[in-house]
């Protein structure tokens, strides 16, 4: 009993610290839920430098993937066009802050989820070009904390255009 006693108390103090080690800061989540909300800014206003600071500079990754109902209507139309598009964040900035009118991201169902280092973003968005709706679909970020702030690594979304090529 000694001996499984001095066995399992080394073991429940690692799974402690570990289980502690495991719980996300507090401050994890209202910290990632600001960088949504930046995105959702700069994007308005148009502000590459905001912009540009929300991504990991280098290592990323973009990916747009037609929806079901985009891709069916499109590959009848065009039977070699692929599925999915790879590219980056600074192509959509340079969309975004070249572009004419007014641009908005409006998200809904926004999930969250983190150890404090890593972390994901889930949502349902509505892509808004002067206040018409000109693309839907779900978003998923990955994002990184480096230590000096949480930067977007990672992102892929669906995509569902309103006027299909």
């Amino acid at each position: 009993m000694k001996k499984t006693a001095l066995i399992a108390w080394p073991l429940l103090a690692v799974f402690a610290a570990a289980a502690q080690a495991a719980t996300p800061p507090p401050d994890a989540r209202a910290q990632i839920e600001q960088v949504v909300a930046k995105f959702q800014t700069a994007l308005v206003a148009k502000d590459k430098a905001a912009l540009e600071n929300l991504f990991m500079p280098e290592g990323g990754a973009w990916f747009e993937v037609l929806g079901d109902d985009a891709y069916r209507q499109l590959s009848a139309k065009h039977p070699q066009m692929p599925r999915f598009h790879a590219d980056n964040y600074r192509h959509f900035i340079d969309f975004v802050v070249g572009g004419k009118g007014r641009m908005e991201e409006q998200f809904s169902n926004v999930r969250i989820a983190t150890d404090g280092a890593i972390a994901s973003v889930y949502f349902d968005f509505v892509f808004l070009a002067d206040g018409k709706v000109n693309n839907r679909g779900h978003e998923a970020w990955q994002l990184v904390n480096t230590g000096k702030g949480w930067k977007i690594s990672a992102m892929a979304y669906s995509s569902e255009p309103t006027q299909l090529r």
